[in-house]
């Protein structure tokens, strides 16, 4: 969850868990716990700590951040997906507990973002395409605009949220 408070107050939180151990040894009990706390229970800590703070001064903005196996799980996403799920699930909540207060709650899932963990996978499966090739095959027929999202059109959301722009949108 990001939490846009006064930019004194700012914090984030996300994180991404992937592992090939798990996919050979199957998912067990250990794998659930640590995906729900890193992204369920880290994003309700979180909010527990900021939202007394927005909810006395009557504003504030938090964003979390999912993917989008929150609403569209893939094979072999558990646990993470159901993890995401239910921070979507938190997500909505929250937006209803909160708007009586100014408190705005949003969620932003996270599709195909060109970032240093597609440099990575590239460098590792790149298959002697190019990296602009290998981005263009990964958002070939999953995006409909046809090439993966920037970092900053990413940010450029969650700042327009966070702002008096965003002021009417809470829950989504």
């Amino acid at each position: 969850a990001a939490i846009c408070m006064p930019p004194a107050d700012r914090n984030a939180h996300h994180a991404i868990v992937l592992g090939e151990e798990r996919l050979q040894r199957g998912v067990v009990d250990e794998d659930w716990q640590g995906d729900l706390d890193l992204k369920l229970f880290a994003a309700i800590r979180l909010c527990r700590f900021a939202l007394p703070g927005m909810r006395e001064r009557k504003w504030g903005r938090i964003v979390n951040v999912l993917n989008i196996g929150a609403k569209a799980p893939g094979a072999d996403s558990t646990p993470t997906s159901v993890s995401r799920a239910a921070g979507l699930a938190l997500t909505k909540a929250l937006s209803k507990e909160n708007a009586p207060h100014n408190v705005l709650v949003n969620a932003m899932l996270v599709g195909l973002i060109d970032s240093d963990q597609w440099q990575r996978r590239h460098k590792a499966i790149g298959k002697g395409e190019t990296y602009e090739q290998f981005l263009a095959g990964m958002a070939k027929g999953r995006i409909p605009l046809g090439r993966m999202g920037k970092a900053e059109e990413f940010a450029r959301m969650a700042c327009f949220l966070c702002s008096d722009a965003g002021s009417f949108i809470t829950g989504v």
